[in-house]
């Protein structure tokens, strides 16, 4: 009985798989090897100061990350840029000051700036906020295996335009093979090339992508890598713990299970 109610759940769960990807259209979402996945992860500090310049030079023109202050640029575990770069990368962007009543340079007390576009959305948690993996309809397998894939959605999106184009009430759209529903209104950010990285990476378009979507990996989490280390000492000292409450249990008990034993 349960064998069949088990073939059943997992045949409904199939079908309902197949139902919403023909409705939804399917999307192909790369599963991409980041260095920081996984409990003993870390972010890569060269990979990040690449994405901060690609976000900076591309994506900067158009979306913001307003909820990321730039002080955070020269933390451990981050980009952990000089604090001098930091005070000058702050001083390239201007803000209003309403004590001043004008404009003054950022410092790195401020944040970065918000979207320069109503129909751009902030950065600042997207990579977060994206679910890239989906596992069978309403149980997220793929997800638990591999998490939830928001830095792959990005560089997915970004690496998945097929060149072709409509236009639907005066906008134009371009097909993307990562976008729900197939097009988006969004023109294809980068070409590969676009920056000129100083460490000689390869600036080539999937390089690129990967770069600012680890950028924008730690911009959502940036103390993803203390919490996970945080989590394996305690689950440490959980287990260590256990064995010491297991053999202090056995030590207390043994004198009165003798004694039952010899009565």
């Amino acid at each position: 009985m349960l064998k069949k109610l088990a073939i059943t759940a997992v045949a409904a769960l199939t079908l309902s798989a197949g139902g919403a990807a023909a409705a939804g259209g399917e999307n192909h979402i790369e599963d991409v090897d980041f260095s920081f996945e996984g409990p003993f992860g870390t972010f890569d500090q060269m990979q990040l100061q690449r994405g901060l310049q690609v976000y900076t030079e591309v994506c900067s023109a158009c979306h913001g990350m307003k909820f990321v202050p730039i002080r955070t640029l020269a933390d451990e575990g981050g980009p952990a840029l000089p604090e001098d770069q930091v005070r000058a990368y702050a001083a390239q962007m201007d803000i209003y000051d309403p004590e001043l009543d004008d404009m003054r340079p950022r410092t790195p007390a401020d944040h970065f700036p918000a979207s320069g576009l109503a129909a751009a959305p902030d950065l600042s948690l997207m990579a977060k906020a994206r679910a890239g993996f989906h596992g069978p309809y309403g149980s997220g397998i793929n997800q638990f295996f591999k998490g939830i894939g928001g830095p792959e959605y990005i560089v997915s999106i970004l690496t998945g335009y097929t060149g072709e184009e409509k236009e639907e009430a005066g906008t134009t759209y371009y097909e993307n093979t990562a976008f729900p529903g197939g097009w988006i209104a969004m023109a294809p950010p980068l070409a590969g090339e676009d920056v000129e990285f100083a460490d000689g990476h390869s600036n080539e378009l999937h390089h690129e992508a990967t770069d600012v979507a680890a950028f924008l990996m730690w911009a959502a989490e940036p103390k993803m890598m203390a919490r996970q280390h945080a989590g394996f000492v305690a689950v440490l000292f959980l287990s260590v713990l256990s064995v010491l409450l297991y053999l202090t249990n056995k030590r207390l008990w043994a004198p009165v299970k003798k004694k039952a034993k010899e009565a």
